[in-house]
């Protein structure tokens, strides 16, 4: 199985770093993990609702360039739904025992995703209705999909 995360916008804290490389290298030994880092748009603070249309249109278009046809592509999104560790886990299996070698984890910029990324989406996961920096949330995933992998191999992990 290869999983990719696509992402908006740059990393700089190297805290965040650390903890990423540390889930990238525990993963390994279950399956590749690719993070696709793409630019964020260049926006002022204060946008219309259009002009907000624009930028995820515009981040869309890259999240959706650097995703193949043949990807289950997973939205993270407040509206999303929510799961728990070992219903992630589950989803994760079944993919992988129907033959979809190919999971894209899709974490959108700080305006969310455009319309057009959600639309090929084939399903959507939440964390929480709390919002969380882009940034974060690719350390939440990364240990979510490691924990998912450990469920899956009834390997110990704490709770």
């Amino acid at each position: 199985m290869n999983i990719s995360i696509v992402t908006i916008g740059k990393l700089k804290e190297k805290y965040l770093k650390q903890g990423i490389d540390e889930y990238l290298k525990r993963l390994s030994t279950y399956t590749k993990v690719d993070i696709i880092e793409l630019p964020d748009e260049k926006a002022p603070e204060n946008l219309s609702e259009l002009e907000m249309e624009q930028v995820k249109l515009k981040e869309g278009e890259r999240i959706l360039a650097k995703i193949s046809e043949d990807t289950h592509v997973i939205a993270l999104a407040i509206e999303g739904k929510m799961k728990s560790s070992e219903e992630l886990a589950k989803d994760i299996d079944q993919l992988a025992t129907y033959g979809k070698s190919k999971i894209a984890f899709v974490i959108g910029g700080s305006l969310g995703l455009s319309k057009e990324v959600m639309k090929r989406a084939n399903g959507t996961l939440s964390f929480s209705k709390m919002t969380f920096p882009h940034q974060l949330m690719r350390l939440i995933l990364l240990e979510q999909v490691y924990r998912a992998f450990r469920i899956n191999r009834n390997e110990p992990y704490h709770k």
